[in-house]
Formats: structure tokens, sequence, C-alpha cells
């Protein structure tokens, strides 16, 4: 067994030791998970969903606790880490309110002498592996519609937020959860390999890099499995002239920097309207100005540094080479005296005079900073968003809702949003298209993918 040490991007020392697990750990773990299933399958959903509601009670009383821990693990300025406790419990209590209705018999049309129905039978055990920039609201995804349904679940968290993964299970383990029902391992990429290969496991969750993806689906693809996918986006924005304009700044410059820009749904590009574009510009740069970046503990930090040093390093190199290709950077570094080469503290930056042969207009570049185009019709915009290989989320700023309905019926995304951005509605499936990934969670067909169909064709009469 090995260790791995966590470097907090606070002050880049080593904040905590989290031992690895062996392979025979990994063994025992799918042992145990693949024992508790048939007697959790068999226990009524009413059960089930009071040991949920347990959980989410036990979990949201360490608010406090938890903010603290993920301000040093991934740098989230403290003020903003109650928002994601308030999030796993959105979504957890709306996911176990439609659970019964979502997961009950399907009865077809009467047939004399026959009851025929369809079943929503868990799939066994499912392996969720959760990426860093929002653990708990990546995680409770997949956990807990999972574990409604009737399955059993390990979790994997991303290395750098491994302790969240303890924090779930001491909450389960409040909540009167069954031994074997829920685990974690924290293991290393060739481990959680041999998980995903084990014909113990019958459904893999993956959110992280498109890249990732690809290894989890060629790992899996010698097995019968279903693989789930959710791998970020190069989300656009599109500023109508009919927009409110300082709302739309404000809220757009939230959605691009909040998590130090570290969201699969935030926002990267921006496309505005020649005729309110010059007005957008300023209010977006007044705003990002007043961005305070600096310790995560501080109350008062409202931008803390980025995961690690090379994601910086990514950052930075994006912003040079789109300065090279001609972009204007509109923010001085100055502004911000924590942002130094070599660390990750990164200023926040909006780049105008951008184009899609730029890498910040076309890759993820996952950091606290906006490219923004100018575009003369409803047209253009529509073809600039559509011109990339994500499609996440999308969003347009604008008064005229028939119009907004009009352009998102054409824009290539999972989810598409009119005068907001970067929020998941638990009420709604959270999908992508393209490489955003597939497959679906949250809302009622978030069960879909964690459930198989089984049906009942009984001649009640001979």
């Amino acid at each position: 067994m090995s260790d791995y040490t966590i470097i907090s991007p606070v002050n880049e020392k080593p904040y905590k030791i989290v031992p690895l697990a062996s392979n025979s750990d990994v063994d025992a773990a799918l042992s145990r998970a693949t024992t508790a299933f048939p007697a959790w399958k068999s226990t009524p959903l009413s059960e089930r969903v009071n040991i949920l509601s347990k959980f989410v009670d036990a979990f949201i009383a360490k608010k406090d606790v938890i903010s603290e821990e993920l301000a040093w693990l991934m740098g989230r300025p403290i003020k903003y880490n109650p928002n994601e406790v308030r999030g796993v419990e959105e979504r957890a209590r709306y996911l176990i309110k439609i659970a019964e209705e979502s997961l009950k018999d399907i009865h077809v049309e009467q047939k004399e002498g026959f009851d025929r129905f369809i079943r929503r039978e868990p799939l066994g055990l499912v392996f969720v592996i959760a990426a860093w920039n929002y653990p708990y609201l990546i995680a409770v995804n997949g956990v807990v519609p999972a574990l409604l349904a009737g399955n059993v679940v390990i979790l994997k968290q991303a290395p750098q937020t491994f302790p969240c993964a303890e924090r779930f299970a001491e909450a389960f383990k409040e909540a009167g959860l069954p031994d074997g029902v829920f685990q974690y391992l924290h293991v290393d990429h060739p481990a959680a390999e041999r998980v995903i290969q084990s014909p113990l496991v019958n459904h893999v969750i993956f959110t992280g890099s498109v890249r990732g993806g690809r290894e989890v689906t060629k790992i899996a693809a010698s097995r019968f499995v279903g693989v789930g996918l959710e791998l970020g986006g190069k989300d656009p924005a599109y500023v109508r002239a009919d927009a409110d304009v300082s709302y739309a700044a404000e809220n757009v410059v939230d959605g691009a920097m909040y998590n130090s820009g570290q969201s699969c749904c935030g926002i990267e590009r921006v496309y505005v309207h020649e005729s309110v574009y010059d007005e957008f510009v300023k209010k977006v740069v007044d705003v990002t100005k007043k961005y305070v970046l600096g310790d995560s503990l501080s109350p008062d930090t409202t931008l803390g540094p980025v995961v690690r040093k090379d994601a910086a390093d990514l950052i930075r190199e994006h912003i040079k080479e789109a300065v090279a290709k001609g972009a204007t950077a509109l923010v001085d570094e100055k502004l911000f005296p924590a942002a130094k080469e070599g660390t990750p503290y990164v200023a926040p930056q909006v780049l105008v005079n951008v184009n899609h042969n730029m890498r910040v207009m076309k890759e993820e570049t996952f950091g606290p900073v906006v490219g923004i185009m100018k575009v003369s019709s409803d047209e253009e915009a529509i073809k600039l968003m559509n011109d990339s290989d994500f499609g996440l989320t999308a969003s347009v700023w604008t008064k005229d809702s028939d119009a907004a309905l009009q352009i998102g019926d054409q824009i290539s995304t999972g989810t598409f949003f009119m005068n907001r951005c970067d929020y998941l509605d638990p009420a709604l499936a959270w999908t992508g298209v393209k490489d955003s990934g597939r497959g679906c969670s949250l809302s009622k067909f978030g069960f879909d993918h964690l459930t198989r169909p089984k049906s009942f064709h009984l001649r009640v009469k001979i």
C-alpha cells in the first residue's frame, strides 16, 4: 500500500496524506458490495427514502467543517463553500421526493386474463468516479439516485478531494445505511481500472476530462457494462441587442469567474450584439476588477487560486497565445497582487478581439478567463455558439422569450438557459452532447440509467 499527498493550492504545502487502497482492499470492497446488494434491493423504497433523508440531515449538519476543508482542498473561497452543501441538499431532497413516482411499476393497458407491467430493476453495483471541482455536487448526482433505486455504490473521488468521500461515508453511517451499501475507495488509476474491469461492477459513472472519459470507455469496452459520461464544456453565452446589459454583465461574469472558472458549465466564451457590445464589455471589465484574489480562508476573498500550478500554467498559456494572435487583455494583472507566475494564483481576465483560431475560444480553459466576440445577428451568434466540440450548456440574454426559444432550438447543447447560467436544476435532465458526454443525471430521467426494465407477463386466468 502507498500513500497520496494532497497539496493545498492555498499555500502549496501538504495538506493531508491519504493511504491508497491495495488490490486486496479493492477486492474486499467489491465483495462487500455484492453481498450487501440483495438485501438493499429488497429494502422497501420507503425505508430507503428514510435513510437517504437522514443522510442529507447528517451531511448538512457538518456544513462548517466541510466548507473549511473544501477551501484547503481546492482553493475555493470559504464564503462560497456552503453553497455546495446547499446544492447537495437541494438535489438530494428533490430526488428523494420524486423517487416513488419515478421508480413505480409501469402498467400497460389491460388485457383480459393477464397482468402485465414493467418494473425498474436496480443494476447492482454502481462505480461513481467524481471530479474535484465540485466533489460533492458531482458525486450526489450519481450516489443518491443509485441508492434510492436499490443499487449499491462505490465512490472514487479525485485524489485532490479524496477526503470528500469520507464525509459522505460518515453521513451515511449516521443515517443507518447498512454496511456495504455505500463504500469509497482511495485508489490510483491502475486500481480504478481494476474496479471497472471487475465483473461485479454493473455500471460506471464518470465525471472529468474528455481524455479521462475516453480512457474509461476503453477500459469498459471489453464488458457489457453501461458507462455514463459528463466531460465538461466550453459553454457560450449570447447577449442580444434587447438584453438588460447590466444584469447580463454581472451574471455572465459570475458564470465565468465563480470557482475560479473551474466549472464544466461555466461561461468561457461570449458573443455580444454589436449594438450593445461596447457597453457590455465596459460593464464586464468593471465587474471583473472588483474581485479580490487571495487567501481562500479569508472571508473577504472572492477569487481563490486554481487547483494546481500546472492548471494555472495552462490558463496563462491560453491567454498569452490569444494575445500573440491579436487578442486584447482588458484587465491589468497588477490589480491582483496575489497573482504570480509559477503559483496557482491567476488574475481574472477579459479578452476581446478574439476568434475561433485561438485555443481560449475552442479548448476548455477552466480558469477565470472569458473571451468576448462582437456579432451582428442571431444567425451569426448561433453559428459561433455551435462551433465547438462541446455541448453542455448555452445561454441567451434577452427580453424576448420567443426569440430565446427559437435560438435554443438551434443550439446543440444539453441545457439551454435564458437570462441565467451555470446552474443545475434537479428537476431538469443534466446531459450533454458531442464531447460533453453521454447519459443523463438528475430529474426523473436520471433514474433510467441506474435501472433496467424487467417485464412481468402474468396469465392470471387459465
